[in-house]
């Protein structure tokens, strides 16, 4: 395996999930229309970035031990069509769950070839 295609195995999880934060942070900015006071809001906008938080904390995990992310993200993947189940489109599990399963599969290859990703790193 060449030198680039560790450094994109390594950096493409890692990028992709701080990505997916970005997305699902911005689920969070309907809480500027709600009316709401300035405390009222900035309560409500950290309640709704909870789950932000999480996945920001699940990738630091992961950062160092890629076998979390590999478990994890597909995890959050799976519960999140369990609980959501019959109440969105198709589309709308594809756009959520689908990055968790990739990220999933992402960090399970980085964590299988996590001896040749640290050698001449």
């Amino acid at each position: 395996m060449n030198r680039s295609v560790k450094r994109l195995l390594f950096w493409t999880p890692r990028i992709l999930c701080m990505l997916f934060a970005a997305f699902t942070s911005m689920f969070a900015l309907d809480v500027f229309g709600e009316g709401y006071s300035f405390w009222n809001t900035i309560l409500a906008l950290l309640m709704h970035l909870v789950p932000v938080f999480f996945l920001i904390l699940i990738l630091v995990l992961s950062w160092r031990w890629a076998w979390v992310g590999g478990i994890v993200f597909p995890s959050l993947g799976v519960l999140y069509i369990v609980m959501a189940w019959h109440r969105f489109p198709w589309s709308v599990y594809a756009i959520i769950a689908g990055p968790l399963f990739l990220l999933g599969i992402l960090f399970w290859i980085n964590w299988i070839y996590r001896a040749e990703l640290k050698a001449n790193a």
